[in-house]
């Protein structure tokens, strides 16, 4: 990566947002990839600025780019995912205690604990993670209806399980008789 990708929170100017502009490089990519799970990345960037919020609290405003390889679930062949999304992140000094031993999860997932570092590399790579499709499709890739049986025995199909098919198909006879 070009630049250093951790900012200490005691450096960042409370008056000027700090821009950050991050591209690693195929050494960096090659190894997330495998980390990620996805055949190959390409084009990431993640770029943006971190500023402050208040007197103790920082946001982070950034541009997540990449092209990810991945194998269709359906057709098994190559095939590539765009990934370009809006990256939010809120450094609350201080974050509400949880009163009693259950703890729920927030309804802001953008809000994060202040630390003395802000590493958006880090950053990068989570939201990376969560952005990835875990069943890649590629367009127009249908699943069609695997129909297996015994010899001799008439496979049983997908509308076979759907018993209220039936009765309507009982009820338009009925319908005709009538």
């Amino acid at each position: 990566m070009s630049q250093s990708a951790i900012f200490r929170v005691a450096d960042l100017d409370q008056n000027t947002p700090t821009a950050f502009d991050l591209r690693p490089d195929q050494d960096v990519l090659s190894p997330l990839a495998a980390e990620l799970g996805v055949n190959d990345l390409r084009k990431v960037r993640f770029a943006g600025d971190i500023r402050a919020a208040g007197k103790r609290d920082w946001v982070l405003k950034a541009t997540l780019g990449a092209t990810i390889a991945q194998t269709c679930v359906v057709t098994l062949e190559p095939m590539n995912t765009r990934i370009d999304a809006p990256i939010e992140r809120m450094f609350v000094a201080h974050l509400p205690t949880p009163e009693g031993s259950e703890v729920e999860m927030p309804e802001d997932d953008t809000i994060e604990q202040l630390g003395t570092e802000i590493d958006v590399s880090e950053l990068m790579i989570e939201a990376l993670a969560l952005m990835i499709p875990e069943f890649p499709r590629k367009d127009g890739a249908v699943l069609g209806e695997a129909v297996f049986a015994e010899p001799g025995v008439e496979p049983m199909r997908d509308e076979d399980t759907k018993p209220f098919a039936g009765l309507a198909a009982l009820k338009d006879a009925l319908n005709k008789d009538s």
